[in-house]
């Protein structure tokens, strides 16, 4: 809705000669006796126009031109505040707009002809996927999908780390396992990792290759295998939640290096060193960040040669926007809490345009499961593992529940409550709605001979005296709006919040409201109600990637 009062407001100002650099900002109050729809611009505008903000209101509002039978009153409120309340017909009017655009309703052209990269998941192919990963994966592909309904051209990518120490180590670690199914005695390194899965994969190594490799010591054969098997696995699991890739970005791309050019990587340090940013010193190449205010200085290359994480990051951030990406969005974890901001300041250093770079981090998961809190180690091959998680509660509860909490809280999954069928369960209670609905439109179909397309602003007019009618069709108008906060924001916990008071609104209505025994005219309205409710409720479900059941 604000996009209905936007230019209505900008054109008061103009007509009153009022002229501010303040954005123009609506809300909803939380009381609606202050109105259905709230603005604080007298406020904001009145110390660059030295005038009273009340006076400055009472004048805004003389040059307001709304079209009719939309506003039914205007006021003046508090400090300044202009108050909107909107008429009962205009929200029922407006209703109609939910099922005209049916799934499109929501949508928008603000990213028409524009670009974005999400990049979310990105993990090194050392192990299955594990239940921390999988949120960042579900936070990441509900952004993409924000991303996408505001026209924009969307590009899902995963940076596969197949590069680096940790994947010499998981090629170390399937060569030990082998050697030991080939009847070597060997003192498995408490460093390297431990999990079943190691053993499996050096398992089908010796299946195809039986005892050949027992005298090579090169990792590579038994590092490319595990590379291949583990990120195979990890692909399946994504496919269970509906996570999706459009692009695989290999990090052993940043280490190419021609007789014409240098690596990538090493081009982010000689361009950083001709801006005076890199220091040798400890047999290792800094980033000098202390020229920037910080503590100490970051290590770019250690002193065994490889590179830190920060070094390939950078020039990973290079490529997208040589890729002329307009939108630049890092889906992390809260281990990159320290690095990501060493990396902005470098592409900063090096020119680009770092506005264009949004960072989502989301915080870690625990788990719990009948109140005790289960504590895993990926390393020792323990980890909580997403999989299982995905077989014991269902790609639904999985997705929703991890983003049911902000990004920016420390998840707690509580196993027990994803199962339950009951309204304590947010994943049951939203989908129970839309089943509800489905099933009285069954029931309208067969009884009453239900067509929606027999219903006229005729009906609509017998909704303007229920309270609990208007609320849940004012409700439904929030939804555009919610989807852009939800994107600013980059948090579809926003989303879930929003659709299950929707729900709560859908069920009240429903016990308050008789549908199928009311009058007939009532009830095609009451119907329409449901059926806009039935449209939205499908429209959100489809950005948080879960399914819309017609039965329960």
């Amino acid at each position: 809705m604000h996009e209905f009062f936007l230019p209505v407001i900008q054109r008061a100002l103009s007509l009153a000669s009022i002229t501010t650099d303040k954005p123009i900002q609506t809300e909803q109050p939380s009381d609606k006796k202050f109105g259905d729809f709230s603005t604080n611009i007298a406020l904001l505008a009145a110390k660059e126009c030295k005038r009273n903000p009340r006076e400055l209101a009472r004048e805004i509002i003389a040059h307001l031109e709304f079209p009719p039978d939309t506003i039914s009153k205007i006021e003046v409120a508090g400090a300044g505040f202009i108050n909107f309340y909107l008429t009962p017909l205009f929200i029922m009017r407006s209703v109609q707009q939910v099922l005209q655009e049916g799934e499109s309703y929501g949508n928008g052209c603000n990213g028409k002809g524009q670009k974005a990269i999400v990049e979310y998941v990105s993990a090194n192919p050392t192990g299955p996927l594990t239940i921390g990963r999988g949120r960042g994966g579900v936070l990441g592909d509900c952004i993409a999908n924000l991303f996408a309904t505001q026209g924009f051209e969307v590009t899902r990518e995963y940076y596969f780390n197949d590069a680096g120490r940790q994947m010499q180590i998981l090629g170390e670690s399937v060569r030990y396992r082998y050697l030991e199914r080939c009847g070597r005695e060997i003192e498995f390194p408490a460093t390297h990792y431990q999990g079943e899965y190691i053993r499996e994969i050096a398992e089908s190594i010796y299946n195809e290759k039986g005892s050949s490799l027992a005298e090579q010591s090169e990792v590579l054969i038994f590092k490319k295998s595990a590379e291949e098997i583990i990120f195979s696995s990890i692909r399946k699991t994504l496919e269970r939640l509906s996570i999706r890739h459009d692009s695989f970005f290999n990090e052993h791309k940043l280490y190419i290096a021609s007789d014409e050019n240098p690596s990538a990587n090493d081009a982010v340090i000689e361009a950083l060193n001709a801006a005076g940013f890199i220091g040798n010193y400890d047999g290792a190449t800094w980033f000098l960040t202390t020229k920037l205010g910080q503590e100490k200085d970051k290590v770019l290359i250690k002193s065994t040669g490889e590179p830190s994480y920060r070094l390939p990051d950078i020039a990973y951030h290079i490529t997208k926007f040589e890729r002329n990406y307009s939108m630049i969005v890092n889906v992390f974890g809260a281990d990159h809490i320290d690095e990501y901001p060493d990396v902005i300041e470098a592409l900063k250093i090096l020119g680009y345009d770092t506005q264009r770079i949004k960072v989502a981090i989301n915080q870690f998961v625990t788990t719990t499961v009948d109140g005790q809190t289960l504590k895993m180690s990926t390393r020792k091959g323990n980890a909580d593992l997403l999989d299982d998680l995905i077989d014991d509660v269902g790609a639904d509860a999985t997705r929703l529940f991890f983003i049911m909490r902000s990004k920016d809280s420390h998840l707690n999954f509580d196993v027990e409550l994803a199962k339950k069928q009951s309204k304590d369960n947010p994943v049951f209670y939203l989908q129970y709605a839309h089943a509800r609905i489905c099933s009285l439109l069954r029931m309208a179909i067969q009884e009453k001979e239900f067509d929606p397309a027999s219903i006229t602003e005729h009906h609509l007019l017998q909704l303007l005296d229920s309270p609990t009618e208007l609320q849940l069709g004012f409700a439904l108008l929030d939804y555009p709006d919610m989807i852009k906060t939800s994107l600013r924001m980059l948090e579809p916990q926003k989303m879930v919040e929003y659709l299950h008071s929707l729900a709560e609104l859908f069920h009240k209505f429903y016990q308050e409201c008789p549908i199928l025994k009311a009058e007939p005219d009532i009830s095609k309205a009451r119907l329409f109600l449901s059926l806009a409710t039935r449209q939205v409720l499908r429209n959100g479900f489809r950005i948080l990637g879960v399914s819309a059941p017609d039965s329960m």
